[in-house]
């Protein structure tokens, strides 16, 4: 299955989804890569992390770019050559693509115990009370989601997810919530929505107007 859905988040972003039932193969001659990229798959270890990045490839193809549209800054941040914003974010059998006129910042993570155990690193654990352990593990994953999602926007060396990154609770019927980064004596305000796939998060956010 490739395609799986494409979602408008907003009237100017666009969330695309492939779900990778593809083979390395099939995946690898259906796309173009630039050499720059090709070396890079090559030092891919993991088949997953490289059926991941091929993934991303197709659903550029999906609306109308191929890998030569998009380069990456110094920072790794991905960039298109016509100036519309871009995220990327794979994991396991999932790539996803969000495309927007603003800046933005997405990830997808898999849901896993070792979030949760991992939860008072990151996130402020109270926001997990009177839950059940399935709803601790996912509200600890969209937590841990919304954190990389503000940090693809800012890029900046030296953010701590525990001690810079603050969300304002929520509960996960909302799909939403708000974040403040409190980073070199500035305080920035993003906007989040999450959604649901299978058994994985998506989360953007959008810095607040």
């Amino acid at each position: 299955m490739p395609l799986l859905r494409i979602t408008a988040l907003n009237e100017y972003t666009h969330l695309l989804v492939w779900k990778i039932t593809e083979t390395f193969d099939e995946l690898f001659t259906s796309v173009a890569l630039r050499d720059v990229s090709l070396a890079r798959l090559e030092s891919m270890k993991a088949e997953s992390h490289q059926k991941g990045f091929l993934g991303v490839r197709r659903l550029l193809m999906e609306v109308g770019y191929t890998d030569y549209d998009l380069y990456y800054d110094n920072f790794g941040k991905p960039h298109l050559k016509d100036g519309k914003h871009i995220s990327i974010s794979h994991s396991n059998d999932f790539s996803v693509i969000v495309l927007s006129e603003e800046n933005i910042g997405a990830d997808l993570e898999i849901l896993k115990e070792k979030t949760l155990k991992l939860a008072p690193r990151f996130m402020d654990v109270s926001h997990l009370q009177n839950l059940n352990i399935e709803e601790q593990l996912k509200k600890a994953t969209v937590v841990w989601g919304i954190k990389e999602s503000v940090f693809k926007i800012k890029n900046e060396v030296g953010i701590s997810f525990k001690d810079h990154i603050f969300e304002n609770d929520f509960t996960l019927s909302d799909k939403k919530c708000s974040v403040e980064l409190r980073f070199n004596n500035k305080i920035e305000c993003f906007d989040i929505l999450f959604d649901f796939i299978e058994d994985y998060v998506f989360v953007c956010a959008f810095e607040k107007k």
